[in-house]
């Protein structure tokens, strides 16, 4: 007879479904990336652990559609949704890259009741931009 395969996660040894999303987060911090391409909104806590997330393409939107201001909406509607049940009421906003969903995913942060201590633009600048290849000789 075969040995039995034993089942980690099973119902008798109490490990089932212990994801510790039971934490209670008074404070976070959502961080908002907009490229032309796709939105991307993820909520960490202060210490900077993900506890939410979510982007324009896990929301169903394809292609071109990605970058769009409704789909960045969309996006940070439902990764707020999570974190609002979990009892988050203030958080800092951090928003990098150019794309169109800027704006939209910040009004979307807005609606949804959280009280926003700051914003900021964190997009990386260059400053004097990366040394030029040296001439080529003919």
């Amino acid at each position: 007879m075969a040995k039995a395969i034993p089942r980690i996660g099973s119902r008798r040894n109490g490990r089932m479904g212990s994801r510790r999303s039971a934490r209670r987060i008074p404070k976070g911090v959502i961080h908002v990336q907009a490229s032309f391409n796709n939105t991307i909104i993820t909520i960490t806590d202060v210490r900077g652990r993900v506890v939410s997330w979510s982007s324009a393409g896990t929301c169903g939107f394809k292609g071109t559609k990605r970058g769009t201001p409704f789909a960045a909406q969309t996006a940070a509607g439902n990764a707020i949704r999570t974190v609002v049940d979990q009892g988050m009421q203030r958080a800092e906003v951090m928003i990098k890259g150019p794309g169109l969903g800027r704006d939209a995913a910040l009004r979307a942060i807005r609606r949804s009741g959280i009280l926003l201590t700051f914003i900021r633009d964190v997009t990386p600048m260059p400053h004097n931009g990366c040394r030029p290849p040296k001439k080529r000789r003919i």
